[in-house]
């Protein structure tokens, strides 16, 4: 059996589905190689507070907790919700000094390739702890690539670079999409709400939401007599779901499509949603 960071994962195969470990081994890298080529890591990142080496300490460190938890030791980080986590995020790296390119891109693969590593031999369905909730290892994988391509995507834009979410990477981050959105769902903007999505990738990956007096419940499957059903690109999809693209603007673009008895609360349903 070769290392994560070779070119075979061996165990990690068992335990993950089909093609997550490579996104996550590749995604990794790209970031890395995007950080190698930062000519300031003190730039500003478009839409966020951070500056590039900011945002790659960040993914450095969040690398090491998700390796640390993949092996089964649980991390006490913020209290579960998004404003609990992103106070969380600025305490770990307000005491954590490393700005450099080189450093963090090294910081970054090893990590990624230590988070496959652990999950190799361990079951698939042991409950961990996680910043996010209780979650097994495939959805813990999943969790990890979503964070990569989240913050490779802020990366990318900040040096001007080609971004690397794909449809493929987008449908291997469903996993941890459906089972988080229940605890990022904004109670505000969902008071009273009884309603049932139907949301579906274009090229694959579908699931449902049902709100119950503004309750959500998410799933694979999609709720019979739908109210609204969403078809979404999968890249726009993942980086609406993240807070880095307007529903307005994708819509006006023809990559969101609503229908059915209540269309028109498909430009609502982003919002009933607060990313970390």
């Amino acid at each position: 059996m070769e290392s994560a960071a070779g070119q075979e994962v061996g165990g990690a195969r068992g335990v993950l589905p089909e093609g997550l470990a490579e996104a996550i081994r590749t995604t990794a890298e790209e970031i890395a190689e995007l950080l190698r080529h930062a000519p300031d890591t003190g730039a500003p990142v478009p839409g966020l507070t951070w500056t590039v080496g900011e945002v790659a300490a960040h993914l450095a460190q969040a690398n090491a907790l998700m390796a640390d938890v993949a092996a089964g030791h649980p991390h006490a980080y913020g209290d579960g919700t998004p404003q609990g986590i992103a106070a969380a995020n600025e305490e770990a790296l307000a005491a954590f000094g490393e700005r450099a390119a080189e450093p963090l891109a090294a910081m970054i693969v090893a990590q990624a390739a230590a988070c496959l590593d652990a999950m190799t031999g361990h079951p698939a369905d042991e409950t961990l702890t996680t910043p996010m909730g209780p979650m097994n290892r495939v959805v813990l994988g999943s969790y990890l690539l979503t964070h990569m391509l989240g913050h490779g995507y802020d990366l990318a834009r900040a040096l001007k670079r080609p971004h690397m979410v794909d449809p493929a990477r987008v449908r291997l981050t469903l996993p941890f999409m459906i089972q988080a959105m229940p605890r990022v769902t904004d109670a505000a903007a969902t008071a009273g709400l009884n309603a049932r999505y139907a949301v579906r990738l274009r090229g694959g990956g579908r699931f449902g939401v049902t709100f119950t007096d503004g309750v959500a419940t998410v799933c694979h499957g999609l709720p019979d007599q739908p109210d609204c059903t969403i078809s979404i690109e999968p890249v726009t999809f993942l980086l609406m779901a993240l807070g880095r693209c307007s529903p307005v603007g994708a819509m006006a673009r023809g990559r969101v499509f609503a229908w059915g008895r209540r269309p028109w609360m498909g430009p609502r349903f982003p919002a009933y949603f607060k990313a970390p």
